[in-house]
């Protein structure tokens, strides 16, 4: 039975379904899709709420502030917000305390933010728990045995079947009170889910995943009629760190019958999570989503979850240049879309304060105006990133029969402030696209620092490939590849 803290907030029924559309993988292409078949790709990041932009939610401290940055954020094309369902790093945002008791500021404040979100048009990627700061901050937990709680160590929190239950009840508490809205994106069912949760074993991974899978989905179908997509993430770099389990844990991310989509946190010692300039990180984000799609073998769309400079944050204290950081997180963004994922991917902020920059905000509004050139509810694309060449540039891209995205970085051209030169000489260069079928095609260059097209012209394609002269250009430049 669920139980509130207190006597003033009493456990709601399930709520109509929000006017916010529901989102869903779209039939036959790894992207998404609204309930009326309009293609919807996330643009965001990942926020908490004890982070400064959503701090007023808690206690209802400054609620029209928080609905003024999330009206800023729309206006900037973001979409979606990756959000945990407490965040443990702080002693008051747990969401039971003790366990099985729903704290009556936490519930309030997750009504405002669903209210805020659908009165905006933005939606959550929602994960139950925060299985870092829980681990860190274990003695504090309130699932710990020694608080009263069901669980003796977070290294059983995937076998104990009284913690399963209570995962469960957190589930079931949030499916009726805020499942019926689409402001919910997707599940993330169990952030970063590592060998340790589960006593150093990956082999349990698939039962556990099965059955908070079923559970969810259970219950949405009874309530609501439908369910909303669903996956599991990981720190990325486990899967190299750890090979004996690197079959298990990818059978799991990548190919799980019951997940909807593939996702995991790119992060890449020296290169992502410590920057030293602002190409190889794109390109080692191109690589590894490269290696994702590889893995999946049906077709699910893939979205990286969480990625940015956390070792330079939290291990060497540092936070990275603004100008330097609004770049680098724009060539990781422009990346993983121009590889083949679906978005720009989630940022952690890694900043002091622990937000996004203004010139990151810029970015996002860019990328949220160019998605709309491509047609990505039937965009069954593969990834080129292998296969396309131009001179002068770094070439990352993917295609189907009828549409391709392509996005050229400068090589070599990394100034003394480890950016890209702005004053270098513009250069023209050629790229072939393959795999297109026989016809003419649209093709229109944007800008991404500006976010606005800068060229357009038609191409034949012949013999299954198009060949593509651009005109001149300083840094980087993306292509949307249209059959006219």
């Amino acid at each position: 039975m669920f139980r509130t803290a207190g006597e003033s907030l009493a456990f709601a029924p399930a709520r109509p379904a929000a006017p916010l559309p529901w989102i869903q993988v779209a039939p036959g292409a790894p992207y998404f899709v609204d309930e009326t078949g309009a293609p919807w790709t996330p643009i965001g990041q990942n926020d908490a709420i004890s982070w400064p932009e959503l701090d007023g939610l808690f206690r209802r401290k400054d609620l029209a502030g928080v609905e003024r940055h999330l009206v800023w954020l729309k206006s900037h094309g973001v979409n979606c917000l990756r959000l945990m369902l407490e965040y443990a790093q702080v002693r008051h945002r747990y969401f039971e305390r003790p366990t099985g008791r729903f704290v009556p500021a936490m519930v309030q404040l997750w009504d405002d933010l669903f209210a805020l979100c659908e009165k905006h048009g933005l939606r959550i990627l929602l994960t139950p728990v925060d299985t870092f700061w829980m681990w860190r901050h274990w003695k504090h937990l309130p699932w710990n045995k020694a608080n009263g709680g069901p669980l003796e160590h977070m290294s059983q929190v995937l076998t104990c079947a009284a913690t399963r239950r209570v995962i469960k009840e957190r589930f079931d508490f949030v499916i009726r009170r805020w499942g019926g809205s689409g402001v919910l994106f997707a599940w993330d069912l169990w952030n970063e889910i590592h060998p340790a949760q589960g006593g150093e074993d990956a082999d349990c991974w698939h039962e556990f995943v099965h059955d908070l899978s079923t559970h969810v989905r259970s219950l949405e179908l009874e309530l609501y009629g439908r369910s909303h997509p669903q996956t599991v993430s990981i720190f990325g770099p486990e899967l190299t760190l750890q090979p004996h389990h690197a079959p298990a844990m990818r059978e799991t991310l990548f190919r799980h019958p019951d997940l909807d989509f593939a996702s995991i946190h790119v992060y890449a010692t020296g290169t992502i999570d410590n920057p030293k300039e602002t190409v190889t990180p794109a390109l080692v984000m191109g690589g590894i989503v490269a290696e994702c799609l590889a893995q999946v073998s049906d077709g699910r769309p893939f979205l990286d979850s969480e990625h940015g400079p956390i070792f330079s944050f939290l291990n060497k204290k540092k936070t990275l240049p603004e100008a330097f950081d609004d770049e680098y997180f724009r060539h990781m963004s422009w990346a993983h879309l121009a590889s083949g994922g679906a978005g720009g991917g989630m940022r952690w902020p890694n900043r002091h304060p622990h937000v996004l920059t203004p010139g990151m905000r810029q970015a996002q509004k860019g990328m949220a105006d160019f998605v709309g050139e491509i047609d990505w509810s039937r965009f069954q694309r593969r990834n080129l990133n292998a296969e396309l060449r131009a001179r002068h540039f770094h070439a990352f891209g993917c295609g189907s029969e009828d549409q391709a995205l392509v996005w050229l970085l400068r090589r070599n051209s990394v100034g003394s402030d480890k950016r890209l030169r702005r004053d270098a000489v513009p250069v023209s260069t050629t790229f072939t696209v393959p795999g297109l079928a026989d016809g003419r095609y649209r093709v229109r260059g944007w800008d991404t620092e500006s976010g606005t097209a800068r060229e357009e012209f038609e191409v034949e394609a012949r013999g299954g490939a198009l060949g593509v002269t651009t005109a001149e250009i300083v840094t980087d430049r993306a292509y949307a590849i249209s059959r006219v």
